[in-house]
């Protein structure tokens, strides 16, 4: 049963209108954004037309403005922003959608407005706005079709210009909800379009007229989609500067109709680079990270041969790509695709490698990710002098993983930690570095010696030696073995 003082539809609805009237005036009174929602609210019991009308006021003013926005106005005004957004999707969207739809793409197109006058380093306005071209297509769904089509023909002169992405994901979205003849409109429109703007300019290397025709490629490419027309996407692919050419999506879209081989042509086309991703275990071993675009080709690549009974093929370009990548999913993909009872000899054979791998971060990650905490205790030792405890965000939940079962391995990564916070006098850290020591001193009972490491004691006594002016984590330390003698009642 619910608190009475949990905010539920039922406990509000308890205390009464007039007594729920003065809180709402009182908070409007406070907070303009609430205030316009509710007049919003307002407007909307007298019917769309009244909400339209205070959403259009809005929508001018915005467009008029041109006064920058300081920082210290910036919440407020994202705060109007989205009480505005939220008052078209919401009030005027569920009783009016081809009114709100409307109104939400004007919404769209003064973002580059609203972009020039506002710092947004946090990203909070732009999020405002994507959240709004999300919601075209809901809107769109639920209007007829003659409207959806007008609509998305509003669209192609916005999308010209769209620098920012918004109409270009309002059009994709759409495109899917049109009809047969509403496709072949707007795919006129967008060839009309192309054609004009590349005859008004001679300039080859113009950056902007380069973005803008391939908006209006794949805006055209959308359509193909939506017709099931893989052959106008590929004509449509060539089309598109180079370097922009996606030949994955070609050859996922041979895939999925049966032109595998076709597919496996597509797949192996030299591509410019994409994006990289710097894991935590990559930046401790100053390797280049994982280009993710070639990641998924690799993906894509071997489905297909999977598709053309090429299983040899596909094993291979997993098993290189593990290594290349000590990638956990590959290598569990990679199998699962063995006969039987080959599994434990490929563990078996992976894991050796992994040991061996000279990025040790990297090795240690696969590890723990798989996980194999044996594996990962035995690299640890192993290599005992090569962990930096600048690296905390690795090491730190690895020693906490290693604790129960191989506290000989967590002992030499909290010793890493600790000892690197100490060399460098990095103070703020002190309290961790004291947290550290204690958890040293819980798994100082284990057998140091035999890995060849300093028993605990030494250890210690070392820490003094070398560390002995570091005041401020000394008398944390020794802070914390008065509050322990203290709650045993031990005296010394």
């Amino acid at each position: 049963m619910a608190r009475k003082t949990a905010l539920t539809s039922e406990n509000l609805a308890a205390l009464g209108a007039e007594r729920l009237a003065r809180l709402i005036l009182d908070e409007a009174g406070r907070n303009t954004a609430f205030k316009k929602l509710v007049t919003a609210a307002l407007a909307g019991a007298q019917g769309p037309k009244a909400v339209a009308s205070i959403v259009d006021k809005r929508l001018a003013g915005l467009a008029r403005a041109r006064g920058f926005v300081d920082w210290d106005k910036r919440k407020a005004f994202a705060a109007d922003l989205r009480a505005t957004l939220n008052t078209i999707k919401d009030e005027l969207g569920g009783a009016d959608p081809s009114a709100a739809a409307g109104r939400l793409i004007r919404f769209l197109i003064l973002a580059t407005g609203v972009f020039e006058r506002v710092d947004d380093s946090s990203g909070f306005i732009q999020v405002i706005f994507h959240d709004g071209a999300y919601a075209v297509p809901e809107l769109v769904a639920r209007m007829p079709e003659d409207g959806r089509v007008a609509l998305v023909e509003s669209l192609v002169a916005p999308l010209c210009t769209d620098d920012y992405g918004l109409i270009d994901a309002a059009v994709h979205s759409t495109i899917p909800l049109l009809p047969p003849a509403g496709l072949a409109a707007i795919d006129t429109l967008l060839t009309t379009a192309a054609e004009e703007k590349d005859g008004s300019s001679n300039t080859t290397q113009d950056w902007s007229r380069t973005s803008r025709r391939d908006r209006l490629v794949r805006a055209r490419q959308a359509i193909a989609d939506a017709r099931g027309d893989v052959d106008a996407f590929i004509t449509l692919d060539r089309e598109r500067p180079d370097g922009r050419q996606d030949t994955m999506a070609v050859a996922d879209r041979l895939l999925a109709v049966g032109r595998v081989p076709e597919a496996l042509d597509w797949v192996r086309r030299p591509v410019r680079r994409g994006l990289r991703a710097m894991t935590k275990a990559d930046l401790a071993d100053a390797t280049t990270g994982t280009d993710l675009q070639d990641r998924e080709r690799v993906r894509l690549e071997i489905r297909i041969l999977m598709a053309l009974g090429r299983k040899d093929e596909a094993q291979g370009l997993r098993w290189r790509t593990f290594e290349a990548l000590l990638d956990v999913e590959i290598l569990r993909d990679y199998v699962a695709h063995l006969g039987d009872f080959e599994e434990f000899d490929a563990l078996e054979r992976s894991f050796a490698y992994v040991t061996a791998h000279a990025d040790g971060y990297r090795a240690l990650a696969f590890f723990l990710t798989w996980p194999r905490l044996e594996h990962a205790a035995t690299l640890v030792v192993e290599r005992r002098d090569a962990w930096a405890g600048q690296h905390y965000g690795l090491l730190l939940p690895a020693a906490q993983a290693l604790e129960d079962g191989y506290p000989v391995a967590a002992t030499v990564l909290y010793r890493a930690l600790l000892d690197d916070i100490l060399t460098r006098a990095r103070s703020p850290a002190y309290g961790h570095a004291a947290r550290y020591l204690a958890k040293l001193e819980e798994l100082g009972a284990c057998d140091l010696a035999t890995a060849g490491l300093t028993e605990h004691e030494a250890y210690r006594v070392g820490l003094r030696r070398s560390h002995g002016r570091k005041s401020g984590f000394w008398s944390l330390i020794e802070g914390s073995r008065a509050d322990d003698i203290r709650r045993s009642g031990t005296v010394h």
